[in-house]
């Protein structure tokens, strides 16, 4: 049989009606998830729970708790067939991204899973994203950071969350889901990432400065220029459609040479959620690049984040860092 651990980071899935409003409680998850028989049934995989403490709304997960939640899985990893991360909505595709990035060469499947309704509620969608999570954790075609919510498992680093009030809260723009759940789990082989080849370990995140700017029409970037100091190691640009800015040249240029100068690595994403940069495309982009931005093709700006953490974290140059960003690591991106 295989044996599944469940890191309970908090989230509406684990939590209960108070006076001040739904707030997480360890023992009555703990009630709660003893009430489902299914959990026990012989198609199961054996389980067991681990609460972190404190248990957070996802608002408040950051790099701290990135590590501590990678840290648990890789203390435990030789202990386990799968994990399953229950944690909030808001922030989870973030975790995933993170976590595909900081747990290198992973055979295991983690997925990350949670819900839009908390499980002590009579109609939810709490039930079934855990029971399918665990699963597809013990599934043997799964070596990879997943996040799977309402019937769709998607590759961690591909996900963003998409809706704030429907059941279907997340999708992946720019890759296919890995696997469709409706009366079967069907898998998609071709999407999943195959076995790794090295030997697991763990890469804990430095919490390094690291900004976003959305660029909007109208922007006045001189308001930016007290930003890009040496202390900003590393920032994403969402851009118009392919990587493209205002043409306010006069007022751009000097900041983003002060940014390179100062060793800043620049990352550019577009604002689609669909499609991909290409810097040089247009007149408006050739900017950037002859600048020393780096193009994050279609990297959502989630993966683009964790990937600047994490390529920091690894004590490269700016130059390794830049290259680096522009290169596939562990299916994030698509190069063109």
């Amino acid at each position: 049989m295989k044996k599944i651990l469940i890191i309970h980071t908090g989230g509406t899935i684990g939590m209960f009606p108070t006076e001040r409003g739904y707030a997480p409680s360890k023992e009555a998850f703990h009630a709660a998830l003893s009430s489902i028989p299914e959990l026990s049934a012989p198609a199961m995989p054996a389980w067991d729970l681990i609460d972190m403490d404190p248990l957070l709304d996802s608002s408040n997960i950051a790099v701290n708790e990135w590590n501590r939640i990678g840290s648990l899985i890789a203390g435990h990893y030789s202990l386990y067939d799968g994990f399953v991360v229950l944690h909030g909505t808001d922030t989870m595709a973030y975790t995933a991204s993170a976590l595909s990035f900081m747990l290198q060469n992973s055979a295991k499947p983690v997925i990350l899973t949670g819900s839009q309704i908390p499980l002590c509620e009579l109609r939810n969608d709490a039930r079934d994203n855990l029971l399918t999570s665990l699963l597809i954790a013990a599934d043997d075609r799964v070596h990879e950071v997943c996040l799977y919510f309402g019937g769709k498992l998607l590759r961690g680093n591909r996900s963003m969350k998409y809706s704030a009030d429907d059941l279907i809260a997340f999708e992946s723009p720019n890759y296919p889901s890995l696997a469709d759940v409706g009366i079967d789990i069907r898998y998609h082989p071709s999407a999943l990432l195959p076995p790794s080849g090295g030997g697991f370990s763990l890469q804990p995140f430095e919490n390094v400065p690291i900004g976003v700017i959305k660029v909007f029409p109208g922007i006045q970037f001189e308001l930016f220029d007290a930003v890009m100091t040496e202390r900003l190691r590393g920032i994403v640009i969402e851009t118009f459609g392919a990587g493209n800015i205002p043409g306010s040249e006069k007022a751009l240029l000097p900041i983003i040479r002060k940014a390179t100068e100062n060793g800043t690595v620049m990352v550019i994403c577009s604002q689609c959620p669909h499609g991909t940069v290409t810097l040089g495309a247009y007149e408006t982009s050739v900017t950037l690049r002859g600048a020393g931005a780096v193009s994050g093709y279609d990297l959502t700006t989630e993966a683009a984040v964790a990937k600047l953490y994490y390529l920091f974290s690894r004590g490269l140059s700016g130059e390794e860092i830049k290259a680096g960003m522009e290169r596939n690591l562990c299916g994030e991106m698509t190069v063109i």
